[in-house]
C-alpha cells in the first residue's frame, strides 16, 4: 500500500521529465490559465457566501442561552463549510471543463510512451464526450466528498477529534483529486464501472497523486501547472499497472 503511495508521489518527477523530454509546455500552460479563471470565478462567489451561511446556521439557534457560543461557532463551521465545499467544487469544474484537453495530453503521452503517433486528435465529438464522461465522474465525486466532508467537519468541531479531522479532509480531497487525474487515463481503456474498480483497487496510488497535486495549488507555479502535471504522472502510473495486467 505504501508503495503504491510513494509510486504516486514520485511520478511527479517522472512527469515533469516526460514533460520537458517531449516539449509538452504548450498543453501545460493553457489549462493552468483556464484554472485561474476557474478559480476566481469559484472562490470569489464563496468569499460572498461565507457570512450568509454563518448567519443561517446561527438563525437555527432559537434560544439566548449560550448564542454567544453558538454564534461563534457558527461563523467558524461556516467559514470551514463554505471553504471546504468551494475548494471541492473548484477541483470537480477544473477537471470537467479541462477534460478535453488533458484527455487530449493524456492520449499523446501514451502515444509517446508507445512510440507511435497519436491517431484520434482533438474533435467537436470527442470533447463532448469527454465532458460527459468527466461530469458523470465529477458528479458521484462531488455528492459523496461533500457528504464525507460535512462528516467530518462536524466531528471537528469537538477539540479531541480536530486533528485527526483535518488529516482525514486533506486526504479524502488528494484522493478525489487523484481518482479524476487517473480517470483522463483509464478513459480510453475502461468502462465506466472498470475505472471505478481501478481506482478502490488502487486507493493509495490516487492518494498519492492527489497530495502532491492538492501541495501544487498551494503554490502560484504549482496551481498554473498542478492539472496537467498530475494528468501526465497519472497517466504514466495508469498505463505501467494496466500493461502489467495483460
Amino acid at each position: 500500500m505504501l508503495t503504491n503511495f510513494f509510486d504516486g508521489i514520485t511520478s511527479y518527477g517522472a512527469a515533469f521529465r516526460h514533460i520537458s523530454k517531449h516539449g509538452l509546455w504548450a498543453y501545460v500552460l493553457l489549462p493552468g490559465l483556464l484554472t485561474i479563471l476557474i478559480a476566481v470565478a469559484v472562490f470569489g462567489a464563496a468569499w460572498g457566501l461565507s457570512d450568509n451561511i454563518g448567519d443561517q446556521l446561527d438563525n437555527l439557534w432559537k434560544w439566548e442561552t449560550g448564542r454567544k457560543l453558538v454564534e461563534k461557532i457558527a461563523q467558524v463551521f461556516g467559514g470551514l463549510l463554505v471553504l471546504a465545499f468551494s475548494f471541492i467544487i473548484f477541483k470537480q469544474l477544473v477537471l470537467v471543463i479541462a477534460s478535453p484537453f488533458m484527455s487530449f495530453l493524456s492520449e499523446k503521452v501514451e502515444s509517446q510512451l508507445l512510440g507511435k503517433e497519436s491517431t484520434s486528435g482533438f474533435t467537436l465529438t470527442q470533447a463532448i464526450s469527454d465532458i460527459v464522461r468527466g461530469l458523470r465522474i465529477a458528479v458521484r465525486n462531488l455528492l459523496r466528498e461533500m457528504t464525507a466532508t460535512i462528516f467530518l467537519l462536524l466531528l471537528g468541531l469537538f477539540p479531541l477529534f480536530t486533528p485527526f479531522t483535518t488529516f482525514l479532509v486533506f486526504v479524502l480531497q488528494a484522493y478525489y483529486a487523484g481518482f479524476g487525474n487517473l480517470d483522463f487515463a483509464l478513459e480510453r481503456k475502461c468502462r465506466y464501472r472498470e475505472s471505478l474498480a481501478f481506482v478502490q483497487n488502487n486507493r493509495m496510488l490516487a492518494i498519492g497523486n492527489g497530495t502532491v497535486y492538492l501541495l501544487l495549488l498551494f503554490t502560484f507555479i504549482g496551481f498554473l501547472v498542478a492539472l496537467p502535471v498530475g494528468v501526465v504522472a497519472a497517466t504514466l502510473e495508469t498505463n505501467k499497472r494496466l500493461s502489467n495486467r495483460q
